[in-house]
């Protein structure tokens, strides 16, 4: 990967560690069909998200337009182009945990936390996300917290449940 031809990167890709583990990435994947799902999805493992500079070298690399590259990250909800917090939440708003009181649900732990949805706490410890469906409806309302799944929730739990990532 050569920094010099990419306009607009960041200095760090000379001295991070992580853009020398992108380049293995793109090499890995260039020739294959679909690559650039694959590269972005190990990319966002290596960065914790998908900056800017990452994206334009994403596009030198695999010689795509970075219109292509952009418009991919930001239709797929699985990529982020904001760093995320340690705690990833997220809370379902499908019609099941919908009519079951998400909305509050949501409106409890913005308080709590001090950020909207799609926000990061300063600290960076928790990101708060809304899903449309997790499959969980038969314990709606329904928020995960990385792996761990919470159903059944009030308001009332979300200072408890939350002080378990302090």
């Amino acid at each position: 990967m050569d920094e010099k031809k990419c306009a607009g990167c960041s200095s760090n890709t000379t001295t991070d560690p992580r853009y020398q583990e992108l380049a293995q990435v793109i090499e890995q994947y260039r020739d294959m069909e679909g690559a650039l799902i694959m590269v972005l999805h190990r990319a966002q493992e290596i960065f914790g998200y998908l900056p800017e500079d990452v994206q334009k070298i994403v596009a030198k690399e695999l010689d795509l337009p970075l219109s292509e590259v952009y418009g991919v990250t930001t239709f797929y909800s699985y990529f982020s182009l904001k760093p995320r917090g340690k705690y990833r939440i997220a809370v379902c708003l499908g019609t099941a945990c919908y009519v079951r009181g998400a909305a509050e649900l949501v409106s409890a732990i913005e308080k709590e936390l001090g950020i909207k949805v799609n926000d990061t706490t300063e600290d960076a410890r928790f990101t708060l996300e809304v899903s449309r469906c997790i499959g969980a409806c038969g314990l709606a309302p329904v928020m995960t917290i990385n792996d761990d799944v919470y159903g059944r929730l009030t308001p009332d739990k979300i200072p408890e449940i939350l002080a378990k990532y302090e």
